[in-house]
């Protein structure tokens, strides 16, 4: 009688979408015999469908944004609605703020405990560097500060902005698969919190379910390759000394993280590189915390680091990866976040990547009055690639050769490397400022990246050249430039020599989306 029943019901739901399809499918028809004003105001009636879990709000409500302007309506798909605990999207550099308050959603940061943070604080064997965000002559249009908090406050501050909205329906649920036909991506199927599984159809899916896309093949073939794991815990009731400053330790064998992300929480995070990882579960990290990190980390902020490992405190390991940016052939689709492009959190910049993804698609996106045109919508996506060179191509260079540099070696040629860095960022000047408003966002432009990696390099031969320049120091600074152009000439490939190597782009997006009078 059970399995009858299903069979009735399958049958039924079965006929109601193909009599619901046949309806629709007259319909439009007849729609697109008529005007086209008839057809976009039926648009307006459709469901753009979201499906979103890692940074999930941040991408929807950008759109939420672009929805309220012309009537559009949102579907919101979130596989857990309870506030997220994650140790990644704690900070947001003064670029990410930017484009936060030109999508409206600056209030977001608010009430949320959020930390301002001013610069970085840098430490190597023993000495100390203090480098703030550039203040003065920045050309930078928003207050040059960044912010970090706990990832699961902010993520339910934009659910409560999402939720208030009257286009925008939030579900719980979890998406199985894309619906696809002949290469067009229809919608989704997923399983609600009832455990029924439905089909979502919209002219539109967006798709960013972050470093661990299911969904990613579905429509781009490029790889996530793991570069290392992050080890993260949190100190909580402490603060620290300097609470303004993200303090960057570089430890051996890879750095060490301490910032404020609360005014009683402080975030301790350490990378480890490929190979044997310690178990937490028999405690083995722990005592590698505690034996082998802690002793690296200086005394101002040694304390509060054993604090967290002390009391307990919940360990969790993150793999850390990198991924190029490709096009989709499939239509009706687009991927972004870490989901589409992904690069070493070194730097704390994936926020401001998929911020600044966001900005440029709804710009990109306003215009056109009929979503179904796959066409149209296929040129925008074409558009918007090459739009978001001069953010995504700085950012992912930097962040990828920033984290090569962190790592400690006996190798020479990689360790002047390293001290070069230090030196550059702790010296002052135009060098310290021009890095760290790439570091934060502020002057998204990749031949001003390939400046500084350049008199990074240099001065590293310098080193090793003086005082004499002996065969074997020749050598060692042959290798130097070695190392440089490995560290550089993957992403020219991966990022586009043209766009990287254009200040015309650069200048374009500056004046389209980070000018005080942009959007």
């Amino acid at each position: 009688m059970d399995m009858y029943f299903t069979q009735v019901c399958l049958w039924t739901t079965l006929l109601a979408v193909v009599l619901t399809w046949a309806i629709f499918h007259v319909s439009n028809r007849k729609k697109k015999s008529t005007k086209l004003v008839d057809t976009a105001a039926q648009e307006r009636t459709r469901i753009i469908t979201f499906y979103t879990i890692y940074l999930r709000l941040e991408l929807t409500l950008g759109y939420i944004d672009f929805v309220l302007k012309d009537g559009r309506r949102v579907h919101v798909i979130e596989r857990d609605m309870s506030e997220p605990v994650r140790m990644m999207g704690e900070f947001m550099q003064p670029g990410g703020r930017l484009m936060l308050a030109k999508l409206g959603l600056q209030d977001c940061l608010e009430e949320i405990d959020a930390q301002k943070a001013t610069g970085l604080a840098l430490y190597k064997d023993g000495e100390k560097a203090v480098i703030p965000f550039p203040v003065e002559d920045n050309n930078f249009p928003y207050e040059p500060t960044g912010r970090s908090f706990h990832n699961g406050r902010f993520v339910q501050r934009l659910r409560q902005k999402a939720s208030s909205l009257p286009n925008v329906k939030l579900e719980e649920g979890t998406v199985k698969s894309l619906i696809e036909e002949n290469g067009m991506i229809k919608g989704v199927t997923y399983k609600n919190s009832s455990g029924e599984e439905t089909m979502l159809f919209a002219p539109l899916t967006v798709v960013c379910d972050g470093c661990f896309s299911n969904l990613r093949r579905s429509v781009n073939d490029n790889d996530a390759e793991v570069m290392s794991y992050q080890v993260g815990f949190i100190s909580k009731n402490c603060q620290l000394e300097e609470p303004g400053y993200l303090h960057l330790v570089m430890a051996k064998p890879s750095f060490t993280m301490v910032y404020q992300i609360s005014s009683t929480d402080v975030r301790c995070s350490v990378e480890i590189l490929p190979g044997k990882i310690p178990s937490i579960a028999n405690g083995e990290m722990t005592n590698f915390l505690r034996n082998t990190m802690a002793p690296q980390v200086p005394q101002n902020l040694r304390k509060i680091f054993l604090k967290g490992i002390n009391e307990g405190a919940q360990i969790k390991v993150m793999p850390l990866k990198r991924m190029s940016a490709t096009l989709s052939n499939k239509k009706g689709v687009i991927v972004l976040g870490d989901a589409f492009n992904m690069r070493h959190p070194a730097i704390a910049s994936g926020m401001m990547v998929l911020l600044s993804d966001i900005l440029i698609l709804r710009r990109l996106l306003q215009p056109l009055e009929y979503l179904g045109d796959v066409n149209k919508v296929s040129e925008v996506i074409k558009s918007f690639y090459v739009i978001r060179k001069p953010m995504s191509a700085t950012v992912n260079t930097l962040g990828n050769a920033f984290s090569q540099v962190l790592i400690a070696s006996t190798d020479e040629a990689k360790e002047a490397m390293r001290q070069s860095c230090y030196d550059y960022l702790s010296s002052g000047g135009y060098g310290s400022s021009g890095l760290m408003a790439l570091l934060g966002g502020m002057n998204p432009r990749p031949l001003s990246l390939i400046y500084h990696l350049f008199v990074v390099t240099l001065s590293a031969t310098g080193q090793l050249l003086y005082p004499f320049p002996s065969p074997l120091r020749i050598w060692h600074s042959v290798r130097l430039f070695g190392l440089s152009l490995k560290m550089l000439v993957p992403h020219l490939k991966a990022e586009g020599v043209g766009q990287m190597f254009s200040p015309a782009s650069a200048a374009a997006y500056r004046k389209s989306y980070m000018s005080a009078t942009a959007l």
